[in-house]
């Protein structure tokens, strides 16, 4: 059997709780998990999921977005709120712009749209644990301020200068760390792609630019001027510290 199951930092096999209503696909799922080395359970609605998250104990939440009782956006947001950090890969029939950021703005890690590849889905959840369970790469020890925002890498709380709290998902926080650890210096999409998402499965550019933009939405008083996180056409992205020029 292969170790890609485990979760080094732990000793033990990565638990997984799959959150989804067509047993056969859950079924499925969990089935090849389980040839993966990792340990899986299933909830088939979304009160019985969360009440399950809040138990605590898994290291990825694989999460349909149409559910019944309470769909996988409900669950997200509650599951943040409590403080709940596991990482979420959101399953959804729905694979438009609008979805997508929705489900970054509520703190998921990963998004895949049906019908996707068995293959493609497991690489992604091996991908989320290999990071998840490693010393966090985002983490430092102080809060990193930049204007009146404030980001806690440590707790991955942030509160942005009109005083809204928030808390960041993994992927936001790599890539906000990798921006603001080199200001004025322009870092490639590819580059990002890859410190971010690892080099098993990369995601589109849209991905990466959806979440820059929820970034912007956040931290920035005119996202559509954004004084902080620019766009370089082409090429990647900016930050630039307050008072910086251009």
């Amino acid at each position: 059997m292969s170790d890609t199951g485990t979760n080094p930092e732990a000793g033990r096999k990565a638990r997984i709780l799959i959150v989804e209503d067509e047993q056969n696909l859950a079924e499925g799922i969990a089935y090849n998990l389980h040839l993966e080395g990792y340990a899986s359970e299933i909830a088939s609605d979304g009160k019985s999921a969360l009440a399950m998250i809040l138990d605590g104990g898994f290291d990825l939440i694989i999460l349909d977005v149409m559910l019944p009782e309470m769909d996988g956006f409900s669950v997200c947001r509650q599951a943040r709120r409590r403080d709940i950090s596991t990482p979420i890969l959101f399953l959804t029939a729905k694979s438009s712009v609008e979805d997508r950021i929705r489900g970054f703005e509520l703190g998921a890690d990963d998004y895949l749209a049906k019908p996707f590849h068995l293959r493609e889905l497991l690489l992604r959840v091996a991908t989320i644990i290999r990071r998840s369970s490693a010393a966090p790469a985002h983490q430092t020890s102080t809060p990193i301020k930049f204007g009146d925002n404030q980001c806690d890498f440590r707790s991955l709380e942030a509160r942005s200068w009109d005083g809204r709290e928030h808390v960041l998902s993994e992927k936001e926080a790599l890539v906000l760390k990798s921006l603001l650890e080199r200001p004025g210096q322009i870092i490639s999409r590819e580059d990002l792609l890859e410190e971010v998402w690892g080099h098993e499965v990369l995601p589109s550019t849209r991905s990466l630019e959806e979440l820059v933009d929820h970034l912007r939405r956040r931290f920035e008083r005119d996202p559509l001027k954004p004084q902080y996180f620019h766009t370089i056409r082409g090429v990647g992205y900016r930050f630039q510290e307050e008072g910086g020029g251009l």
